[in-house]
């Protein structure tokens, strides 16, 4: 597949911020593609149009279903995997946020409580304790507000992001 000057910008640039967001440029280039088209595609034909190593996109499409971006299709009358990913963006955005707090946050809140529930912090001057206990209940705090914001609509959620600062504005006048 030949892709257009559109298409190819979108994937290039998808590729640079996903390097940007700590994702390999060819597994952001992939999903990209997989997102442009809007249809399933296989192994063979991502490797043609992205110009890139087949092992590359074999890595690559493993790490995409490791985090649930993609899936594999069977097309009648062709036995080869085809892969696809959701059109819908919402989708994706509370598939990446769900990922990233089960691999990230979690293990960061957990690895905070440990430390908190140490005999050995006691060791520690009073400001590194209250430092900690801040970045818990931050860190908490952020993982619950995420917990939520995922349950929401996408409607929803749309309202809340074009409200912005509007919210402190209403928050104020509830004093």
């Amino acid at each position: 597949m030949i892709l257009n000057p559109v298409a190819q910008r979108f994937v290039l640039h998808w590729g640079e911020m996903g390097s940007k967001w700590g994702v390999n440029r060819t597994v952001a280039q992939i999903h990209a593609l997989l997102y442009f088209v809007g249809k399933p595609m296989p192994a063979d034909e991502i490797t043609e149009t992205l110009g890139v190593a087949r092992s590359n996109v074999s890595n690559s499409l493993k790490e995409l279903q490791n985090w649930n971006l993609i899936q594999v299709v069977h097309i009648m009358g062709d036995r080869r995997d085809h892969f696809t990913t959701s059109s819908d963006v919402w989708a994706l955005f509370k598939t990446v946020v769900q990922e990233r707090k089960e691999r990230e946050f979690d293990p960061t809140i957990t690895a905070l409580r440990e430390c908190l529930e140490s005999d050995e912090l006691a060791k520690e001057d009073a400001e590194s304790q209250k430092r900690i206990k801040e970045a818990l209940g931050f860190m908490e705090n952020l993982s619950r507000w995420g917990e939520q914001m995922l349950k929401l609509e996408p409607s929803c959620l749309m309202k809340l992001m074009k409200l912005g600062s509007k919210i402190q504005d209403l928050l104020n006048l509830m004093k």
